[in-house]
Order: structure tokens, then sequence, then C-alpha cells
């Protein structure tokens, strides 16, 4: 029997199944009647147009003018090498948002993605062929590799890539495939409910609930938006509970930042213990900290970019209050453990 509310019905299960290395599962329930497509339909539309990940988005080849060109000892023609160069999954290794990598290699030689690997960039996709050497090649190129959202056609990176770099289209995002199944699910009785089960595969430049987590960042910064006219509260948990809440991020170890030893022992020996304390600080204060460099200044603050929480982020200071007491009571624990 349908009864009378003010408010639907707050999910409160939520299941992560990881099925490989790139392919997860993400079940959450139980939703009121039609709110499981609300949530689920713009959560997979963000899971592929923001999601971040790497591409090369220009190549320059010594001794070639445009892609229809040849290359001595080459087997495969100039435009079939672009092509396998951006059929390569890359990585870049130092959290930079660019870099300008060059390359040598002479043959003979079966080139594949392995054979790119070096102390700035890491190849996904290792296996995937590049081009086919004889013993006259000597294959010099240089490319440019970015962090970015979405796809940009070439024709609109030409302007921003150098002159004498061919610029390539750019296919950044590392989910290849996000699709979810609503299905009914019981609640005291009542098969009227919802479940949402999210399947998400990624190319291996981050994992399916990395995808999934900077999905819901994405969403939290749009519309934070309309907090401005809304007084909305937040609710910041005080218990364990709390690694369920959206602001779960925010209360790990800066261990979990993967951080150069510099880094974090400049954050451990100032007393900084916890992600948030970085999202909540002004970018003044952090430069302050003792024996922080430039270089870890830099670092840091690349890395909280890239969880969604910048330092000092704007959308956290209508409840930095809260947030803060949160920590404190962490660290408190944490001291008296």
């Amino acid at each position: 029997m349908k009864t009378i509310t003010t408010s639907a019905h707050t999910p409160t299960e939520i299941r992560v199944e990881k099925v490989s290395e790139n392919v997860a599962k993400i079940i959450a329930y139980p939703f009121e009647t039609g709110y499981a497509v609300t949530v689920a339909h713009p959560l997979r539309r963000l899971l592929y147009t923001s999601s971040i990940g790497f591409a090369p988005t220009g190549v320059k080849i010594n001794g070639v003018a445009h892609e229809f060109d040849s290359i001595a000892g080459m087997l495969e023609d100039v435009a079939i090498f672009i092509m396998n160069l951006k059929n390569l999954r890359f990585k870049l290794k130092n959290n930079s948002a660019r870099e300008i990598v060059e390359y040598e290699f002479k043959g003979p030689k079966d080139l594949k993605g392995s054979d790119l690997i070096n102390d700035i960039v890491d190849i996904v996709n290792p296996d995937q062929h590049v081009a086919t050497l004889n013993e006259d090649a000597d294959l010099k190129f240089t490319i440019i590799i970015e962090k970015g959202i979405g796809y940009i056609p070439s024709e609109e990176l030409k302007d921003y890539i150098s002159s004498d770099f061919m610029a390539l289209d750019a296919f950044f995002t590392p989910v290849k495939r996000a699709i979810y199944d609503i299905e009914n699910t019981l609640v005291d009785d009542n098969p009227d409910y919802e479940k949402i089960v999210f399947t998400i595969t990624t190319n291996g430049q981050v994992t399916p609930i990395e995808a999934f987590q900077n999905a819901l960042q994405t969403m939290h910064r749009q519309l934070g938006v309309f907090e401005n006219i809304v007084d909305v509260e937040k609710p910041v948990g005080k218990s364990s509970s709390s690694q369920n809440s959206e602001y779960a991020k925010l209360f790990e170890s800066i261990e979990n930042l993967n951080l150069s030893a510099r880094s974090f022992n400049c954050l451990d020996k100032a007393g900084i213990r916890f992600i948030g304390e970085l999202a909540l600080m002004e970018e003044s204060i952090l430069k302050d900290i003792k024996n922080l460099g430039k270089k870890s200044l830099e670092e840091i603050k690349a890395v909280m970019e890239e969880i969604g929480y910048p330092v000092d982020a704007p959308e956290l200071q209508n409840h930095k209050k809260q947030l803060n007491e949160k920590i404190q009571e962490l660290k408190n624990e944490k001291n008296e453990g």
C-alpha cells in the first residue's frame, strides 16, 4: 500500500564488484521509482565526457613534411604510423599535464608500444604495434602528450600546437564502455523500488572506480552553482559512515595521494594528515610550509586537481567549518590511538 511521504527514499546500499583489472560493476539501491534513471543517465554521460585521460596531440617526424609522406626503411607509410601512435594508450608518470618526448629507433626492429616506455611515459597497451623497421631505418620523432577530457579534433588543435608539429585527433577519454541497467528490488515487501547496476570498462589509464569517482565529483561541482540561491545543508557524518558520503576522499590519509617522499615528509612534519586539510588550505599557507619547494608545491597542486579537490577548493568553502571539525575529530582519534 502506498504511503504519503514528504521526501524520496534515500538509497543506503552500494556494492562494488571488480570483474577484471579494467572492468567493474557498481550497484546502488534502493531508489524510488523513476529516480534510478534520473541519477544513472547523467552519470553515464559524465563518465564519457569528464573522465581524465592522456593522448598524443602532436607529432614531429624527422624528414617528414606531411602525413602522406613516406619514411625510408619503414614498412608503414606516415598515415599508418600516425594511426598506430594514436592507438597507443599513454600515461605520464610524473602527474604532469603536458610533456614533449623525443624518440629515436634504428632497424631492423618490430617497434611496439613497450619500446616507448621511459622515465616520463608509460604505455598501458605495450603490445600495440607501432612500426616495422628494416636495416636501413633511422626513425626520429617527437610526440606531445597531454592530459585532458573528451575528444578534440586535430583541426581545433592546429593553432594550439607548434607549427612544426602535425596536430592529431586527441581521444582523451579513458572510458571505453559505460552502461547501466535498472532492476527492481524489494523494500519491506514492496517490489517497486529500483536498483542501478553500472558496468564500466576503461582502457587502463585509470581504473573504473577512479573514473566513477571523477564523474561524481564533476556532477557535484556542476550542481554546486545552485548552492548560492538554495540553502542546502550537506551532512558530514561524525562516524565511520563518512566513508560512504560524498566527502569520503577528504577524510583519507595523504598517504593515498602517492606523493614523492620529499613532498609527503614536508606535509607530515607540518602536521597535515588528511587530504581534506589540503583541499581547505589557502595556497599561500601551503607555500609557507617549511622546506616545501616549488617542485613539491606544483606536485601537490597537480595531484589535488587530479582527484577533483584542488588546493583551497572553492566548492568546499560553504562547508569549511563542518569539514574542519570532522578532520580534527579524525586527527584526535588518530593521536589517541
